[in-house]
């Protein structure tokens, strides 16, 4: 594990002492996930650590990142550790009986052992999975848009709330939300590469949402990777939020409308993958058995992180860091727990 990604802010003031950020982080989850649950019609459900392989019902992210997996003595197999809860999520959401406007939300807590680790990212992942169904009529950026002004309004409501309790922290969910396009980003900045346009734009517009991710750009390359068989590469995007305290864009949240029979049909032979139509989640949405959904995840250290202004991520959740990472953090103020 090496510091060389690591961001070590010049002026960093650490604006909480370590009990205060503990009980910080409750009041930001506890209000956001109030806030989130009201704004998008949602039910808080239990959802699993880990699933069966052979189900599908995995998250590949970018599909090369490896799953944890480990056997299971009384059942004689093997299971894995989720990534996320994606494609969990829908099925859940028949079963229940969920009606269209109306969702489910969960605590995922995962384990991504592939992550480079650095300001942001950690073994150890904790998001708020959601998942609602949706009619066919709103299979469309301006139902996304509307979703995506609905979650940065249920942050504003936790930021305000926390500032009650805390004055010392700064306002930093306050512009409007940009709406740009991957190939849009491209042609706007054409020299620079993906993540060095999301910076640029987050830095010029505050808070932006970055849609159509997974596919290729004319470039014949994609903005970023996505796995073919939960978000429709068309009607996805990202949450960005331009973030001072490191000097660069923090994703907050990756969403979209999720594949339909069609797209995820298409995608599938684009990405290479059409040996997962004979996984139990692919069988059944191609023939048309799973309603039509849209959902995401929501990074909850990112939240905390965010609104309480730390400069890394395991100043908001307990994981594990190099004794390097760990030494050259606590020389800088910044406390891991």
């Amino acid at each position: 594990m090496s510091v060389k990604n690591l961001i070590l802010p010049d002026t960093y003031l650490n604006k909480l002492d370590i009990l205060e950020t503990e009980v910080a982080i409750k009041l930001v989850k506890d209000t956001f996930e109030r806030e989130l649950a009201d704004a998008l019609s949602l039910t808080r459900v239990s959802a699993p650590l880990f699933v069966r392989p052979e189900t599908g019902l995995n998250d590949d992210l970018n599909g090369v990142e490896r799953p944890v997996q480990f056997d299971i003595r009384e059942l004689g197999a093997d299971v894995q550790i989720v990534h996320s809860l994606a494609k969990w999520k829908r099925m859940a959401l028949r079963r229940y009986g969920f009606a269209p406007g109306t969702g489910l939300y969960a605590d995922m807590n995962a384990i991504r052992r592939d992550e480079d680790l650095d300001n942001l990212h950690s073994v150890y992942v904790d998001q708020w999975d959601w998942e609602k169904v949706i009619d066919r009529d709103h299979r469309n950026l301006d139902y996304l848009r509307e979703t995506v002004l609905s979650i940065v309004s249920a942050l504003r409501k936790t930021q305000s709330v926390l500032s009650l309790q805390y004055p010392v922290l700064d306002h930093l969910i306050d512009s409007d939300v940009y709406f740009i396009s991957s190939q849009e980003l491209a042609d706007r900045y054409p020299g620079l590469t993906p993540h060095e346009r999301e910076d640029r734009i987050a830095k010029e517009k505050g808070i932006v949402f970055v849609t159509q991710i997974g596919c290729k750009l004319r470039d014949g390359k994609p903005h970023d990777g996505r796995a073919p068989d939960y978000d429709d590469w068309r009607l996805n995007g990202d949450i960005l939020v331009w973030y001072p305290v490191l000097n660069r864009a923090v994703e907050i949240s990756s969403m979209g409308i999720r594949v339909d029979e069609k797209s995820l049909s298409a995608q599938l032979k684009e990405a290479g993958c059409e040996e997962r139509r004979n996984l139990d989640f692919h069988k059944r949405l191609l023939a048309g058995e799973l309603p039509l959904t849209m959902g995401g995840g929501i990074g909850q250290s990112r939240i905390c992180m965010l609104l309480l202004q730390k400069a890394h991520i395991g100043e908001v959740q307990a994981s594990v860091w190099s004794e390097e990472m760990i030494d050259t953090c606590e020389a800088n103020g910044i406390h891991l727990l």
